[in-house]
């Protein structure tokens, strides 16, 4: 959940955190004392802000321990804007493949989405009521809100109501089952608003949801453009904005239920009221100075003393990569970012290489190094039973879904913490993700029944883990295939 930054001490962090991530306070604590420096950066006059740099991390540790959640919470936690993206994905310049700039790009995109849903969510009830003026407009050309011009009586009929909304002269017509309907009928309206009000109510409270109108809608007339292979719209320098503006938007007549209607002319409304500039700007400003991008995979790229062949790309891309993390500014369709205060966390295993294989001035823009450790049968315990989003907890309320009651023994969630280290220490160890393949495997049967199993309770103890894990585990072969 959000949280507003100030309120935020690096304890508070590692709190939060803990709710998620099980073990790992080295780590926890680097992070946390790099966001609360952010806040710290916004409180500093102009002139000393802009010298203060982010002290941008490198996590060590194998796969599946936490190092991408950490980086992900943190992200969450602050609402500042986050992506991750694959040291591996990149090539140098001249090669296939894609740019680094990129990752700034999609930064960028992040933040808009998020400052757009904000700025949604502050305009939402603006938007709505305009929304509802636009239906009853379109319920009642004639008739507008206080003192218009007058109309021609009408009698609103509607589907499967015995309400009947009276215009006009005082004639009524009986209601009936069947399509909405105005009934036009002689006279003029002498309480234009109190229709008004009567419709506005019948709209509120669903009355009139089935009828259909006629509503106008906006359509592009920006052609099809194919996309090579490797290539996006920025990479070809393409932006869709000005096709877009360029080619036009036609209105089409489309006829929707009052439901559909509602949904389509909050969408146009909403758009309407929006400030794309201040979006935008709003966004880059984000972008700059809370963005976080973890580079996952960047031992991926780290190259030994005396190689060559593909390792000098690899030494290309630590090249390209070390502009964007010193500080540069990047070119993208919302405007000029500079990169000099988003944060950067890398990370990598770094089992066939180390930290100090990176180029010289890639290193010393990671000052802060943090080695992740190694989880243990306590740690997947913890990780099966207390964060929020725990393993069994997720299970339990799948099943449920069904009709089925997940019941597990204290013997049970103790025997599959056991089998995760046995397994890791003995093929690859790929952290906490061995537990998602050893709860797929245990449970298996009851998901496949589960229709079958509805109302039922089953109890998952350590004689049923040793039925279903027990002969996989004791066969090396086995398990390296199947866990």
């Amino acid at each position: 959940m959000k949280r507003d930054l100030d309120t935020l001490t690096p304890r508070e962090i590692v709190r939060e955190l803990d709710k998620y991530i099980i073990g790992q306070e080295k780590a926890k604590k680097a992070v946390a004392i790099a966001l609360r420096n952010r806040m710290r950066r916004q409180k500093l006059s102009d002139e000393m802000r802009m010298e203060v740099a982010p002290k941008n991390i490198i996590m060590m540790g194998p796969t599946g321990v936490g190092k991408t959640e950490i980086a992900r919470r943190l992200s969450r936690l602050s609402g500042a804007p986050f992506i991750k993206v694959e040291a591996s994905k990149f090539t140098e310049v001249g090669y296939v493949g894609r740019d680094v700039e990129s990752m700034v790009r999609d930064l960028v995109a992040v933040a808009v989405s998020l400052v757009r849903t904000e700025m949604e969510q502050e305009l939402k009830a603006d938007a709505e009521k305009r929304t509802e003026e636009a239906l009853l407009d379109l319920l009642l050309p004639g008739i507008k809100s206080g003192n218009g011009k007058k109309a021609a009586g009408f009698t609103m009929r509607a589907a499967n109501s015995e309400e009947t909304v009276q215009g006009g002269s005082d004639d009524k017509i009986a209601a009936k089952d069947g399509p909405s309907e105005l009934i036009p009928v002689d006279g003029k309206i002498d309480k234009e608003p109190d229709t008004r009000e009567k419709f506005k109510d019948m709209l509120k409270r669903g009355v009139l949801d089935d009828r259909m109108v006629e509503v106008n809608v906006s359509h592009s007339n920006m052609p099809t453009i194919e996309i090579f292979s490797g290539a996006n719209l920025e990479d070809m320098g393409i932006d869709m904005g000005g096709l877009s503006n360029m080619f036009g938007k036609k209105k089409k007549k489309k006829k929707v239920s009052i439901k559909e209607a509602r949904s389509l002319l909050f969408a146009e409304e909403m758009e309407k009221l929006l400030d794309t500039d201040k979006v935008n700007e709003l966004a880059r400003q984000r972008a700059e100075n809370m963005g976080i991008i973890f580079i996952d995979e960047i031992d991926k790229i780290a190259v030994k003393e005396g190689r060559g062949g593909a390792d000098v790309s690899r030494e290309g891309v630590q090249r390209d990569i070390l502009p964007i993390v010193e500080g540069s500014s990047v070119n993208t369709k919302y405007g000029m970012v500079d990169t000099s205060h988003m944060l950067f966390i890398a990370a990598g295993a770094f089992h066939m290489s180390k930290p100090s294989d990176l180029i010289p001035e890639l290193q010393g823009r990671f000052p802060i190094r943090v080695e992740l450790e190694d989880l243990t049968s306590d740690d997947f315990e913890k990780i099966l039973t207390q964060p929020q989003n725990a393993l069994i907890t997720q299970y339990t309320e799948l099943m449920k879904t069904e009709d089925v009651t997940l019941d597990f023994t204290t013997n049970a969630t103790r025997r599959l913490s056991e089998i995760a280290a046995q397994v890791n220490s003995s093929t690859e160890n790929i952290g906490a993700r061995r537990l998602h393949t050893i709860m797929e495997l245990l449970l298996e049967e009851i998901s496949f029944d589960g229709p079958e199993l509805a109302g039922q309770t089953i109890s998952i103890d350590s004689d049923y883990v040793e039925k279903r894990l027990g002969d996989v585990v004791q066969d090396q072969d086995l398990s390296r295939y199947i866990l």
